[in-house]
């Protein structure tokens, strides 16, 4: 079921994205508040809203593994132009991605065996509702990796 291992993106012709949109987040918590309400403002824009509350779990949980497991500690201080972590958002042919840049070059790990846990259960709950999901390391800078969820439109 749960592939954690680096998958590459999906196919992407530049020239078919029809919206993009884009955010930097706080690298504290409230960032993943933060991150839910512009991608429902943004789906709300693109006429999408019926997409919102699946796409807003699956930012939540990409922004908290962010911000739990790829920021150093103690975390960088808020700049308001060059966070970290970003939230990015694009629709394209019929399908929409959310993608989350983060600092770190590590994999994204399933943590949690028992779906009663408190915690761990992030990316199962991404597998769970999105189509695909995957990550790719940066290259340049900034450094780090992209991890995104692919969505049926």
């Amino acid at each position: 079921m749960l592939d954690p291992q680096r998958q590459g993106l999906p196919p992407l012709d530049p020239a078919t994205v029809s919206d993009a949109a884009s955010c930097a987040l706080s690298t504290r918590l409230e960032g993943v508040r933060e991150a839910r309400q512009f991608a429902r403002s943004t789906l709300d824009r693109w006429e999408l809203a019926e997409l919102a509350d699946d796409i807003a779990l699956v930012v939540s949980e990409l922004v908290t593994n962010a911000l739990r497991h790829a920021l150093p500690q103690p975390a960088p201080e808020d700049t308001p132009d060059e966070s970290p972590v970003r939230l990015h958002l694009m629709r394209w042919a019929g399908r929409l991605m959310c993608a989350v840049r983060d600092p770190s070059d590590a994999s994204p790990v399933a943590r949690a065996e028992d779906f009663g846990a408190e915690c761990g259960r992030g990316l199962f709950l991404v597998d769970s509702f999105s189509e695909s999901w995957g990550w790719h390391p940066l290259a340049g800078t900034p450094h780090g990796k992209m991890v995104w969820a692919l969505f049926r439109v």
